[in-house]
């Protein structure tokens, strides 16, 4: 193994251990808000120092590489994906504390029956098995894997379409509920972004792999 493979097995052994560690923050928010349990929303926004230390650490060490081992091909493509991989796993973390922070702020918790009613659960689960297949296919490089949360995301999509037209209906119907329906809209809002960060990885898994670019391409 040369200086610069072993580099890279590094690298690669960093970026999954942060895909764990978000994926852990937002199952942990996730139940928290479900819940309503506020010291494990607590325990969620302590912990995202611990990511926001790992993204640094990330791109130190992308740099390191870039400068002390010029990669080529697919190497090259490899520390590139990875640069942009980071910065969405940033940005799940970023959202796992904001689903935390509402949980702080909440003053009971949500009804069961309109969780049901939203979806929210199978939701939940969706994106992070989600995250898991992004973990497989990053891991393994199974593109296949890679391609099949575009389809997951288009669940992601359809449940957060339908969960808007209603939480609108029911802020009509009940206007002194509207500052918890707003929370419950912004949340499921931003399951919705992690859905489309972890089609990100997705796809710069397949570039890194395959030396295709999804982007702004539609997907099947």
């Amino acid at each position: 193994m040369t200086n610069l493979e072993g580099e890279l097995g590094q690298l690669k052994d960093q970026v999954i251990g942060m895909m764990q560690l978000v994926r852990t923050q937002l199952a942990n928010a996730n139940t928290a808000f479900i819940e309503m349990d506020k010291d494990a929303a607590r325990e969620v926004i302590h912990y995202e120092n611990r990511v926001n230390a790992m993204e640094i650490s990330i791109d130190q060490e992308c740099e390191k590489i870039f400068a002390l081992f010029k990669p080529v091909a697919v190497d090259l493509r490899f520390v590139i994906a990875v640069l942009k991989v980071n910065t969405q796993l940033e940005r799940i973390g970023d959202h796992a504390k904001a689903i935390a922070k509402y949980t702080v702020d909440l003053d009971k918790p949500f009804d069961p029956e309109l969780l049901n009613a939203l979806r929210f659960n199978e939701m939940n689960e969706t994106v992070l098995s989600m995250i898991d297949d992004a973990v497989h296919a990053f891991n393994f490089e199974n593109t296949k894997l890679a391609r099949w949360i575009f389809g997951k995301d288009a669940t992601i999509n359809e449940i957060n379409a339908q969960a808007f037209q209603t939480i609108a209906k029911l802020i009509k119907e009940n206007p002194e509920n509207v500052e918890r329906l707003l929370t419950m809209s912004s949340t499921i809002r931003k399951l919705e972004r992690v859905g489309d960060l972890v089609k990100n990885v997705a796809e710069e898994t397949v570039f890194y792999t395959e030396a295709k670019i999804l982007k702004h391409k539609s997907k099947s």
